[in-house]
């Protein structure tokens, strides 16, 4: 119960204020003058003036109400290192065991972590606590306590900006003087063009270690090792970085251990980096003009990044007339520098219907076939004349065709149909049109017979005769399309076909796009999930181990979701590069953030948070000497008076706010009852009395 007092004037307040000053300047005269009986008239007025203001006594019913302080536990990627896991869940269960001994205080908890998303912007502690901070009332507010590393990235400037006054305190994991590398990337290209270097920048930074000492660098591409350089710690280090293929290029730069260093994690910086293809040349070889022979040169010259060179026969030898060869052309055509000195520039060479006919040389065939051995690229659209003496195939490009002609071609309207292999390539996998049964494109009427030595016959004809053949060639890869009317489906016979999507898959195929290959291994973040692909040829996948940035190992077991390709799913729990793995194909994922701001900076420091801390009158503190929870000392919980320190040696405190909660409140005016009115008629009496005198 408390008693407390309260004026609840009669009159308005300004005419309470005005009265009592007239009292008193008429009092005080009075005083002064000493006239007879000034003193009573002074003490009668100044009653009368207190009956005005109706003082109230008021006797409040009160519930004390128990302070309310934040445990803030860090849980980030960074609070995984050594013992600090360990001594995290030592110092929480100690500190909540003597928080709830405490008097008269409430404990709310909340943990921060850094999930895939979140990992990029660092440990948010203070976000956390002002979260926890939004039911408080501020009056009940007394203090928080971290459980922390130090590395916080969200550290206000001071705490009038969270809207709260009280205690901060840290208590820090880990120990002093840590030792610890980390490779920071200054510059790193986003998009490259393919086959050109771009310009990387990167810095080596030694904590706790002396600078400028020599630090090698493994570069690996794709999960590959590339090479090695070397920088020298704290100087900012420059290299090219080639662009080998389109899609994501994925660089990793891993910097040598330094002997007694924190972890390793933080010695790894990724970069990926999207190639483009600036302009894709082509050589189109054109033999005996055909319908479909304009229909392949507007489909690659509608390409505005493709670089076309048409090298064409306009005259068959049925129509040699003696004519000399060099004088057949107006401009005598760069036979030489195209299939003998810039013949390694073209990513592609297309061969439509050509026959030997004497114009290119022998040992120029000769030079296409080391030219697809050495990772080059040749499609061949095959009619008539692959079946004839004079065929491409009787000439040194029989090493690298799949397909040996039979001498006989079928003719005959037909449907191109996916071969149960082709439902797993992904050159003509879903297909616009395709079926099992009957597909909806229009026919075609000309199919060169042949027997196919190697490759993949991913299409077929009549009594699956070979259409399409797909084969890999020591380095380079080669494509044979068995018919020279997949112009048909560009010029919307029968309803048409998917003609272009089709020629454009087999280009890319050709030219070792990633989203092309057949087998395959790939990882993709899908949200918060780490979604694993594996392309395949064959009937069944292994599981696939996946390695993630701490280093632990998880596994996937693969499910077909269609033919060709199977799909897995992780919980991504951590940000940064994942190795995946199935025995036979390894590859690497980014997910969230490849360079975390949480793995930038792992050692534990109490310099982010002791000026916040100081400014509180509170404190940052190592728990261990060693960083080992079974060195680690908390100091002892106090409750103290808002005005003092918050902190000393071997104990924090937590404000006492002694806030309540009023239940009932009784009022008594004290010149509402008989009494205090005939103590008052008294007292005027009595001056009435004397001024009669």
């Amino acid at each position: 119960m408390q008693w407390t007092m309260d004026f609840q004037p009669l009159v308005p307040v300004w005419l309470a204020i005005a009265l009592a000053v007239i009292v008193a300047i008429v009092a005080f005269a009075g005083l002064v003058a000493r006239a007879r009986g000034a003193f009573l008239r002074a003490l009668t007025g100044a009653v009368l003036t207190l009956a005005v203001f109706n003082p109230v006594l008021l006797r409040e019913e009160r519930e004390k109400l128990p302070d309310i302080a934040v445990l803030v536990t860090d849980r980030s990627q960074s609070q995984t290192i050594g013992d600090r896991a360990a001594l995290t869940d030592a110092a929480e269960a100690e500190l909540r065991k003597r928080l709830g001994a405490a008097a008269n205080l409430e404990v709310r908890q909340v943990e921060v972590r850094s999930g895939i998303t979140s990992a990029d912007e660092g440990t948010l502690a203070f976000a956390a606590l002002r979260q926890a901070l939004s039911d408080i009332p501020p009056e009940r507010y007394a203090g928080a306590i971290m459980i922390t590393d130090g590395q916080v990235h969200d550290i206000p400037a001071n705490m009038e900006q969270l809207g709260y006054s009280g205690p901060l305190h840290g208590l820090i994991t880990g120990k002093e003087g840590e030792i610890d590398r980390t490779i920071k990337l200054t510059q790193a290209p986003k998009f490259g063009i393919v086959g050109q270097s771009q310009a990387l920048r990167f810095i080596v930074e030694d904590q706790g270690a002396a600078k400028g000492q020599p630090v090698q660098i493994t570069i690996a591409v794709d999960g590959v090792v590339a090479g090695t350089v070397t920088a020298q710690s704290g100087v900012e280090t420059e290299m090219e970085l080639d662009i080998t293929h389109g899609g994501d290029n994925i660089i990793e730069l891993s910097a040598a251990e330094l002997a007694g260093e924190l972890t390793t994690r933080n010695n790894r910086a990724i970069i990926v980096t999207k190639g483009i293809r600036d302009r894709l040349r082509v050589l189109l070889i054109s033999g005996k003009p055909h319908p479909g022979e304009r229909t392949w040169r507007n489909l690659l010259k509608a390409d505005t990044s493709v670089d076309l060179v048409h090298f064409t026969i306009l005259r068959p030898p049925e129509k040699q007339d003696g004519t000399p060869i060099n004088e057949l052309s107006l401009i005598a055509f760069p036979t030489r520098e195209l299939f003998v000195e810039k013949l390694d520039e073209f990513d592609l060479i297309i061969f439509d219907r050509y026959e030997r006919r004497g114009v290119l040389p022998i040992t120029y065939l000769a030079n296409i076939a080391d030219y697809v051995e050495k990772g080059g690229a040749v499609l061949v659209a095959a009619g008539p004349d692959y079946a004839q003496a004079t065929s491409i195939y009787r000439t040194p490009l029989s090493a690298i065709l799949p397909a040996m002609p039979t001498g006989e071609v079928t003719v005959g309207p037909f449907k191109a149909r996916v071969t149960e292999k082709g439902e797993r390539h992904p050159v003509v996998r879903g297909l616009p049109g395709a079926s099992k049964t009957e597909p909806t494109w229009g026919r075609w009427f000309r199919i060169i017979d042949s027997e196919v030595r190697d490759g993949d016959i991913v299409m077929a004809g009549p009594e699956d005769r070979p259409l399409m053949v797909l084969s890999r060639v020591c380095e380079g890869r080669v494509a044979e399309l068995m018919s020279d009317h997949a112009w048909l489906w560009a010029r919307g016979f029968e309803g048409g076909g998917p003609q272009a999507e089709m020629l454009r898959r087999m280009a890319h195929w050709l030219m070792k796009e990633p989203q092309l290959e057949e087998e395959a291994l790939s990882g993709i973040q899908t949200g918060t999930q780490l979604t694993v692909e594996r392309n395949t040829m064959g009937e069944e996948v292994d599981d696939v181990t996946v390695t993630l940035p701490s280093g632990e190992t998880r596994q996937i077991t693969l499910e077909q979701v269609q033919p060709g390709i199977w799909r897995g799913t992780l919980e991504a729990s951590e940000a940064g590069l994942h190795r995946l793995s199935d025995g036979k194909l390894e590859a690497v994922a980014a997910i969230g953030t490849v360079d975390p701001r949480e793995a930038t900076d792992l050692f534990a420091t109490t310099e982010k948070l002791t000026p916040l801390a100081a400014s509180t009158q509170a404190s940052a503190r190592f728990m261990s000497e060693d960083g080992k929870p079974t060195s680690m000392t908390l100091p002892r919980i106090a409750k103290v008076n808002p005005e003092r320190s918050m902190a000393g040696s071997g104990w924090l405190g937590l404000k006492a706010n002694n806030a309540y909660r009023v239940l009932s409140i009784g009022a008594f005016p004290m010149f509402a009852t008989l009494l205090a009115l005939a103590a008052l008629l008294a007292l005027v009496s009595l001056t009435w009395y004397r001024e009669g005198r």
